[in-house]
């Protein structure tokens, strides 16, 4: 369970994660500095297990990896989105950041709102509201990529066991 961060639409990479803070590719450096540009208190006042909630296309903007890196060092259990930029979408999950699009979840979800995800089911509940959303939830391989912590650790594992 954790307390929502709401955002708009089209956030970039930029805003995320802040070019000037990509001399360094530590995640908890990353992490520090991730959204500081939409909000100065996102980074200092994240807890883990805290959801993220945006607006349509999520994460545009350049291609950069350190995007879903530095949401994920901030503890950030999951993002919600109507819709992310293709590329963010991408690196989220070969990083294991979950992430989901539920534009009905997106609309129903305020700043500050308790929130539990269940990624297996797809089930968003706002504990505050007392409402729930369903979200498509990824198939079981995608699952299990995400639970591994990414595609390299996913493949690691995998090569090991096969």
């Amino acid at each position: 369970m954790g307390k929502a961060w709401k955002f708009g639409h089209d956030v970039d990479t930029d805003v995320i994660i802040p070019a000037r803070y990509l001399n360094k590719s530590d995640p908890q450096h990353l992490a520090a500095h991730c959204m500081e540009d939409g909000d100065l208190n996102f980074a200092p006042n994240v807890k883990a297990g805290d959801v993220l909630v945006a607006g349509k296309n999520f994460g545009c903007g350049s291609s950069r990896e350190h995007a879903p890196i530095a949401i994920k060092a901030c503890g950030i259990e999951v993002v919600i989105a109507e819709s992310f930029a293709r590329i963010f979408y991408r690196n989220a999950l070969n990083i294991g950041m979950p992430i989901l699009e539920c534009p009905e979840a997106v609309a129903g979800i305020d700043a500050g709102d308790e929130v539990t995800v269940d990624l297996n089911s797809g089930q968003i509940n706002n504990l505050t509201k007392k409402t729930f959303f369903q979200a498509r939830p990824f198939p079981p391989f995608m699952q299990e990529l995400i639970k591994a912590g990414g595609l390299a650790p996913y493949v690691r594992g995998r090569r090991k066991n096969g």
